[in-house]
């Protein structure tokens, strides 16, 4: 098969430019096309021809999902039984975007296009390039990504070439697209909206639009799930990978550049070729020859814009050992880490270690109904401690429904430039919270007691007065007394501050 690749500038086109297109589609084909997130490939959406196609074309397996891409809402419910008014609340708000939505099927949808389940997973593409062909075909369009399973998805039609070259019909280039990573993926099938593949929506921009949020464990997971079904693309196979080694190497950053470059001289003494994959701030403290910055940790956008494009650099050098430093999992840094970990096979060290026999991946704050204390905790946490310390959250133990956070707690957090912006619910304490790898800090003996009855890893969990050597609780304020709220406020900032003085003195490098 030879590939034709049509040149489409996204700025300004007309539609007769993509009717070659149109028509590769309509008679079962398969383009590759700009997203804002990344190219992809496509193909008729309600044939299960074309779905084969796609994925024999990738080598993808039949059990991973197709997205199905649309131009409009009247696609949605063509393609969906059931629309849910939160689930247009969101599409109001994100589409176009990098949004994906699963919703119960229609019949008219294959299963070959859904993976083989009940549901169908729905976006609605915002580049201009992608709409016009969708509207233009008349054809509801399955487009993973237009690469080959399991190597990192292209962001330049450069990109797609070297994987689908011979492969598919034809490739669209617009040139780089904008986001450079791959819709957020939600189902709207569970019980709230369920985060199944991070993405440039993140958590908390979901929550404000749908009130409440999950999500999936395996996300969060830090090693591979087995037995999982993929009701989402990229939740069961590796995905991203180089063909070299990967592994992230996690810790502060002085304390990791120096683990890197003593892995890069083992790596260079044994013959083998090695890089690096640092940012602006950092590359500057490697030593070696093979450094490349991935973006600026001012930036998480260009961060994810330029990930895949080094992921794919690693193999034009011939990189046999990549090792790469790792980001903070917040907001769009969740996304990228999601990625980063899975183009590694979740190979990843860890260079800090005091005298815990572990490293805590993050500190989890517990009161009882998590609308004062915790969050109050949380807050100042994140605000004070270095961005290289594990990630500060809280919980309550009883939330029998989500509220919002104490009016005071709110005020003197505002007062004092702490922000919980991400976090204006209470949420309930589960057991996907306590991982092996948190630090769990009570307010007070009763809560650390409760705790301990209801989960495992007894021996994470202390009240922050014990771990910071303190001997009295601390407890919400019984009156309503302004004075009270903030002389109770003021000792959690005293405690919560003396948790990061300890944890800095107790992490060091190896």
């Amino acid at each position: 098969m030879k590939t034709v690749v049509r040149k489409i500038n996204p700025g300004h086109f007309q539609d007769e430019e993509l009717q070659e297109a149109c028509c590769i589609l309509q008679e079962g084909g398969l383009v590759a096309f700009p997203t804002e997130t990344v190219y992809g490939l496509g193909g008729d959406a309600l044939s299960p021809e074309a779905s084969y196609k796609i994925y024999h074309a990738k080598g993808r397996p039949s059990d991973n999902p197709l997205i199905v891409h649309i131009a409009d809402l009247k696609g949605l419910y063509d393609l969906v039984l059931d629309v849910s008014p939160e689930a247009l609340r969101l599409a109001e708000e994100f589409w176009p975007g990098p949004l994906t939505m699963i919703f119960p099927k229609k019949e008219n949808v294959p299963m070959a296009t859904t993976g083989g389940l009940p549901t169908v997973a729905v976006r609605m593409p915002s580049h201009p390039v992608a709409r016009g062909l969708i509207r233009c075909s008349g054809i509801y369009v399955a487009a993973p990504s237009a690469n080959l399973s399991g190597r990192p998805s292209p962001t330049k039609a450069e990109h797609v070439i070297e994987d689908m070259d011979g492969r598919i019909d034809m490739i669209l280039d617009s040139g780089p697209v904008g986001i450079g990573i791959e819709s957020t993926i939600l189902d709207m099938t569970a019980d709230v909206p369920l985060i199944l593949r991070p993405g440039y929506i993140t958590e908390d921009m979901v929550r404000k639009v749908a009130g409440s949020v999950a999500i999936d464990p395996a996300v969060a997971a830090k090693a591979p799930k087995e037995n999982i079904v993929a009701k989402a693309p990229g939740m069961k196979y590796r995905h991203y990978a180089p063909h070299g080694q990967m592994v992230i190497v996690e810790g502060k950053p002085e304390a990791v550049a120096k683990k890197i470059n003593d892995l890069v001289k083992e790596k260079e003494s044994e013959r083998k070729k090695a890089a690096v994959i640092a940012t602006e701030e950092t590359k500057g403290m490697y030593g070696c020859k093979e450094v490349y910055s991935i973006g600026s940790r001012k930036s998480e956008g260009s961060i994810a814009a330029g990930m895949y494009g080094i992921l794919r650099q690693m193999d034009t050098i011939g990189a046999e050992y990549i090792f790469a430093e790792s980001f903070a999992e917040d907001t769009l840094g969740q996304a990228i880490m999601n990625r980063m970990l899975k183009a590694a096979g979740y190979h990843r060290i860890k260079v800090w270690r005091g005298t815990f026999m572990k490293h805590y991946d993050q500190v989890l704050f517990v009161c009882t109904a998590n609308t004062f204390l915790s969050p109050v905790a949380e807050g100042i946490y994140r605000y004070n401690a270095p961005g290289w310390m594990p990630k500060g959250i809280s919980r309550g133990l009883v939330v029998l429904f989500e509220e919002p956070i104490n009016p005071k707690c709110n005020l003197l957090l505002t007062k004092n430039n702490y922000d919980i912006s991400g976090h204006n619910q209470s949420r309930q304490l589960t057991e996907e919270d306590l991982t092996e790898e948190s630090l769990i800090l009570t307010m007070t003996l009763s809560e650390k007691v409760k705790l301990i009855e209801q989960f495992e890893h007894e021996e994470n969990v202390y009240t922050i007065g014990e771990f910071v050597g303190e001997d009295t609780d601390i407890v919400v304020p019984g009156s309503g007394e302004d004075e009270k709220y903030r002389e109770c406020f003021e000792e959690l900032v005293l405690r919560v501050n003396k948790v990061i003085g300890k944890l800095e003195k107790l992490y060091k490098e190896i």
